[in-house]
């Protein structure tokens, strides 16, 4: 299936951006299409950053730089705010942000914080996923055909991710689905702790296998598999349709290597 995608750098979704709580970040936006685009960024910054019309949207050829500070930490998005909005988010201009908690500022859960903190030796512990759940309307009829997380429909079915049984999975889970109110995780055969949106260091829900997301929700899931026999278990939404028409996979989960 071939889909006209607008797209940051040439990819949907586009780059996974990640930095460190307190961090100042500068991103340079260019404008190489024929509409006009923008990056608004869901976290704190001015209103002048926030790229909408009047702050932000950038013009066929233009460019513009967007400056703030990475805050709060947690797992968010950046999207396209140019109208119409549906079509050009629809049309695959959007991405995750992460954030990851400085473990200084949050010395009651510093261990937790660190283990999120890319670069460091807790987090090296980690077996760390960005899922990016979209969907495509092939045919602009304002419904879709296709879904998917990170874009390829049956991708993960057909190849699946391999993991380690002897490590902890965190995944930053992101929904941008167009057209459809909800989308959901559902996990096979296991369980998951549950941070939304990832602001918190305690998990919001605890021993779950499946959450609901509507467009922009994001959060971050943990779970192992350390009890587990090794073999294929499922991820998918626990809307029917959306698992039929592309969005599935499986985790492939294997004994440690030597």
């Amino acid at each position: 299936i071939m889909f006209p995608a607008w797209t940051y750098n040439g990819r949907v979704p586009g780059p996974s951006l990640r930095a460190t709580e307190g961090e100042r970040l500068r991103i340079v936006f260019r404008n190489q299409g024929s509409h006009p685009h923008s990056m608004h960024f869901h976290g704190i910054h001015a209103a002048r950053m926030d790229g909408v019309p009047g702050a932000g949207l950038v013009g066929p050829g233009e460019e513009f730089v967007y400056e703030f500070d990475a805050r709060p930490f947690g797992c968010h998005l950046y999207h396209c705010h140019a109208l119409p909005l549906k079509r050009h988010i629809q049309k695959g201009m959007y991405g995750a942000f992460v954030i990851d908690p400085d473990p200084a500022r949050h010395p009651e859960h510093e261990a937790v914080a660190r283990s999120r903190l890319l670069g460091s030796p807790e987090n090296a512990n980690w077996q760390e996923f960005v899922m990016v759940m979209n969907a495509f309307d092939t045919n602009f009829d304002n419904e879709n055909e296709v879904y998917a997380v990170n874009t390829v429909a049956h991708a993960y079915a057909k190849k699946p991710i391999r993991v380690l049984k002897d490590k902890p999975v965190r995944i930053y889970l992101v929904n941008v689905v167009e057209f459809d109110p909800i989308n959901s995780f559902h996990l096979h055969a296991n369980f998951f702790d549950y941070y939304n949106q990832g602001t918190t260091l305690t998990p919001t829900l605890k021993t779950v296998d499946l959450i609901t997301q509507c467009q922009a929700e994001r959060g971050i899931l943990e779970f192992h598999f350390r009890e587990h026999e090794p073999g294929l278990y499922m991820f998918h939404p626990h809307q029917s349709e959306f698992t039929e028409l592309g969005w599935s996979g499986m985790f492939d989960v294997v004994e440690a290597l030597s």
